[in-house]
């Protein structure tokens, strides 16, 4: 593009060539001068609103002042509402977890007071009360509270859940580890622990465990899980096991027809190690079953938990 500037200051014509990119640089300068006056402009009539006192601008400011104001209150009061909503929940979810707590310390066998003051509660009603507070009406700081109170209940309860899973898993390792178990399925009992009148000889003898009569070839099952300790032929046992449970506690099965185990080997609750018979001083197939702690013979029947109260009353 061409410009021919003509004066009469000037003694010849003077021409312009405008490229494309003097054309850019021109337009943008003028964008900038605008964006520039505009600002200033703007912040001249907010900054001194006041001072210019220009009722119409005044108004107009406190109206959107109002309606900025407006929708932040909005906001927080709906993030509150919402807070509050969760925090019931989570009190609620509290609750089950004490009732749940407490289902587990009476399966566990613990006592605690909190567990006991509930019961009272219970027991006393169900009395609750209060005044009546608003989602609305909370505010952050109170809210904040409501929740640091609630983290460290979460960390009790964390606590007592924690213990009570301990004293489960012990109490199960305890009960696996004592000889709770019938050595036989069809446990029918021929001879108790006690003073008895020796088979062989008739004179009082005593007899320092269970006789349980099965067929021959039943399987031998592992009273509680061990250690075998013996897996051998004894003169008198004939074919006998015994089971090392720890703590002094040992378990015998006298008289087997075959042996399924070796010394060394550990044997879960219940697990086959032997098959009935009648080897060595036995006058049928059947069962010799002792329970011994630190050696001294006792009787399997304070063992063998509801099924041995229950063999012990059958005549």
């Amino acid at each position: 593009m061409h410009i021919i500037l003509v004066s009469n200051r000037m003694a010849t014509a003077r021409s312009i060539t405008l490229t494309s990119s003097r054309l850019a640089l021109i337009a943008a300068g003028l964008i900038a001068a605008v964006l520039t006056l505009s600002s200033l402009l703007s912040y001249l009539t907010v900054r001194h609103a006041a001072e210019i006192r220009m009722p119409a601008l005044q108004a107009l400011l406190r109206t959107i002042s109002l309606e900025e104001s407006g929708k932040t209150q909005e906001m927080v009061r709906e993030n509150l509402a919402n807070m509050a909503s969760r925090l019931g929940q989570m009190q609620g979810q509290l609750m089950q977890l004490d009732s749940l707590g407490e289902r587990i310390a009476g399966l566990a066998g613990v006592k605690s007071n909190d567990s006991k003051t509930t019961q009272s509660a219970k027991a006393a009603g169900d009395g609750r009360g209060g005044p009546f507070t608003r989602p609305d009406n909370l505010t952050q700081d109170a809210l904040k509270r409501a929740l640091d109170e609630m983290s460290q209940q979460v960390e009790v309860r964390n606590d007592t859940l924690t213990t009570l899973e301990s004293r489960l898993f012990e109490e199960r390792i305890r009960k696996s580890l004592l000889p709770t178990a019938l050595p036989v399925a069809t446990a029918i009992p021929t001879s108790n622990f006690g003073w008895r009148s020796d088979p062989f000889t008739n004179q009082a003898a005593m007899h320092e465990g269970i006789d349980f009569i099965a067929e021959p070839g039943t399987p031998i099952l592992a009273a509680a899980a061990g250690i075998v300790q013996v897996a051998e032929r004894h003169p008198q046992y004939g074919n006998m096991v015994d089971i090392d449970h720890g703590n002094n506690l040992v378990t015998r099965y006298a008289h087997a027809q075959q042996l399924f185990v070796k010394p060394g080997e550990f044997v879960k609750r219940g697990q086959r190690i032997a098959a009935v018979g009648s080897t060595g001083r036995s006058t049928g197939p059947h069962l010799h079953f002792e329970v011994r702690v630190g050696g001294a013979a006792q009787n399997p029947m304070r063992f063998l938990g509801r099924e041995g109260s229950q063999l012990a009353r059958r005549p």
